[in-house]
C-alpha cells in the first residue's frame, strides 16, 4: 500500500510538471512584437483594441502599447500625451470619451486592454509606461497603479514592462520583483541594467548598430529587443545578430522574412 501511494504521488507530480511546462511554452515562439499593435496593413488605429486583436491573430510574440493617466486617474492606452488635441494628464476620462478613434472605438482603458489580451495565452502584452512630463511623483504613482492593476487582474503572466523612465523601471521591480522589465532609453550599458535588476533592454536600432551590446547582454542573461525596425534590410541585420525580439510597424513583413529563412 505504501509503495502504491508513493508511485501515485510520483505520477501526480509528473502530471503537474507537464501541465506547468505546457503553460510556460504556450506563448508564441518568435521574435515579432507589433508596435502599437498590428495596425498598419489593415489601416487600424494605433493602440486600439482592434490592433491588439490583429497582433494576436497574426500570432505575434507580443503587442506593444503605451499608457497614460487622466486627470481623474484613469489609465488609458494612447501613444502621445495628447488624445485628439486633449492633453490626457489634464483631461477627465469622460471628456476623452467625447471623441472616437477612426474605427469607432473609444480610447481604450488599461483594464479593458488587459482583459482583452487575457482571453488568449499566445501573445504577450508589452506594456510601456510613459513618463508623464509632470514630475517624478506622478510617474511613480502611475507605475504603482499600473502594477496594482496587473496584480489585481492576475495578468502577470501576460505582461512585460518597458519604459523610457529609468526610475519607472526600478519602481516596477520594487513593486513586482519577478516582472520582466526592459529599458528603452538607449544610454545605459547592459552591465548596469543587470546590476539594477532589469531583465533586458529595448533600444533604438541606431543605438544597437553602434556597439556590440546585443552580444554582451546575451552573455549576462539579459533579453534583447530593438525598436522600431520597419525595413527588410534592417530586420535582416538584427536577425543575423540573433537578437531576441524586433519591434516593428510591419509585423507581416518580418514574418515573411523569417519564413523565407
Amino acid at each position: 500500500m505504501k509503495r502504491y501511494t508513493t508511485l501515485s504521488l510520483f505520477f501526480v507530480l509528473i502530471s503537474f510538471y507537464t501541465m506547468a511546462q505546457k503553460v510556460n511554452s504556450s506563448w508564441n515562439n518568435n521574435m515579432v512584437i507589433a508596435h502599437r499593435g498590428a495596425w498598419k496593413q489593415n489601416n487600424l488605429p494605433e493602440n486600439s483594441i482592434a490592433a491588439l486583436k490583429q497582433a494576436i491573430k497574426l500570432k505575434c510574440y507580443g503587442a506593444e502599447f503605451d499608457i497614460h493617466m487622466t486627470l481623474d486617474s484613469v489609465i488609458v492606452i494612447n501613444h502621445d500625451h495628447d488624445f485628439m488635441g486633449m492633453p490626457i494628464a489634464t483631461t477627465a476620462y469622460q471628456t476623452l470619451l467625447t471623441k472616437k478613434l477612426a474605427n469607432g472605438e473609444s480610447i481604450p482603458t488599461l483594464e479593458n486592454y488587459l482583459k482583452t489580451g487575457m482571453k488568449q495565452k499566445r501573445t504577450k502584452l508589452i506594456l510601456e509606461i510613459k513618463p508623464q512630463k509632470l514630475n517624478q511623483e506622478i510617474d511613480l504613482k502611475l507605475t504603482r497603479k499600473v502594477v496594482a492593476m496587473v496584480k489585481d487582474l492576475k495578468a502577470e503572466a501576460w505582461v512585460e514592462f518597458i519604459s523610457f523612465g529609468y526610475d519607472i523601471c526600478r519602481e516596477i521591480i520594487v513593486q513586482m520583483p519577478k516582472a520582466s522589465v526592459a529599458y528603452l532609453g538607449g544610454e545605459v550599458a547592459p552591465e548596469k541594467l543587470k546590476t539594477d535588476g532589469l531583465t533586458g533592454f529595448d533600444y533604438h536600432f541606431s543605438v544597437l548598430k553602434k556597439n556590440d551590446w546585443i552580444t554582451s547582454a546575451k552573455k549576462i542573461g539579459l533579453s534583447t529587443n530593438v525598436w522600431t525596425v520597419n525595413s527588410a534590410e534592417d530586420m535582416q541585420w538584427f536577425v543575423d545578430k540573433q537578437i531576441d525580439f524586433i519591434t516593428t510597424n510591419e509585423p507581416e513583413l518580418l514574418f515573411k522574412l523569417l519564413k523565407a529563412k
